[in-house]
């Protein structure tokens, strides 16, 4: 039933793991500290968006003799499975629990997406990513064929560029339906023939990449359902990531909360998560018993 699906939509990188294009530096022993300070910083000095100056950067480092050397997108995915021990508090239980809730409820389903301006191959590398869902984008690099070595930025997924996968979502545009038009995104679908409105998503992102999405469904009132929900996760033994998210998340009140990034039912942002699908899926229930 359209409109009768809830969205749980995630960042990767310091949401649901360690941010993992620092780790995969470290592997390589690539100084992170000199790359996303000094090295970055030029780039953007030069008018270079961030997320494009990472990916020139990693690209700069593969080749022969480079610190990453020969370094392939199956090379990205092998390294993302060693992250399927590292997710966050609760990861991946939170899915089946979201699940048998909603199993409660007649005609209502959950799906999980995740939205990153990481490298999409080390995202779904990783077994828990595969297992639990729906569709995953993020930034990707190519080489001349399939199996060679990485030399190409192929997809860059910046900030506003989040939301048009938001919108992908909610008009129920597969990966492979894009992959035959590019630009099927902007056409026009009726609110209410939508597959997940805006009001019945959730997103769950640490940075300042992730406010175009913050807001887009926390203000998203146009499909006449009230707002979706969004939260901000920071790191509370870190002031500055504390501060971020009270001046950047909170104050502008683009978010609904700011939680540690933990899912477990015992934990604060785990406990709201589950009263806020099973809000949902009362207010779509009540929705659906609403006259035609």
């Amino acid at each position: 039933m359209v409109g009768s699906k809830i969205g749980v939509i995630f960042d990767y990188d310091d949401t649901l793991v360690p941010d993992t294009a620092t780790e995969l530096l470290k592997k390589y022993g690539i100084d992170h500290e000199k790359f996303w300070g000094e090295d970055v910083k030029q780039l953007l000095l030069e008018g270079y968006d961030p997320t494009h100056a990472y990916l020139k950067l990693i690209l700069n480092n593969i080749g022969e003799g480079k610190p990453f050397g020969k370094l392939t997108n199956k090379d990205l995915r092998a390294f993302g499975k060693t992250f399927d021990d590292k997710f966050s508090k609760g990861i991946p239980e939170v899915f089946t629990e979201l699940k048998e809730k909603v199993k409660q409820y007649k005609d209502i389903d959950i799906e999980f997406y995740i939205i990153s301006g990481g490298l999409r191959e080390i995202i779904i590398g990783s077994d828990v990513v595969k297992n639990n869902f729906t569709s995953v984008y993020g930034c990707d690099l190519a080489g001349d064929t399939e199996d060679d070595y990485l030399k190409y930025v192929k997809r860059a997924i910046t900030f506003t560029e989040k939301t048009r996968y938001i919108f992908e979502i909610n008009k129920g545009i597969t990966q492979d339906e894009v992959k035959e038009n590019a630009y099927l995104v902007n056409k026009d679908v009726p609110v209410t023939s939508r597959r997940i409105p805006l009001s019945n998503m959730i997103y769950i992102g640490d940075g300042l990449t992730d406010i175009p999405c913050f807001s887009l469904i926390t203000k998203a009132s146009s499909d006449h359902a009230g707002n979706g929900f969004a939260f901000a996760v920071f790191d509370s033994t870190k002031p500055k990531s504390a501060k971020q998210a009270l001046q950047e998340y909170l104050m502008p009140k683009r978010v609904t909360g700011a939680y540690s990034p933990k899912f477990d039912k015992d934990s604060d942002l785990g406990s709201v998560l589950r009263a806020v699908v099973t809000t949902q899926c009362a207010n779509i229930t009540l929705r659906n018993k609403e006259p035609k």
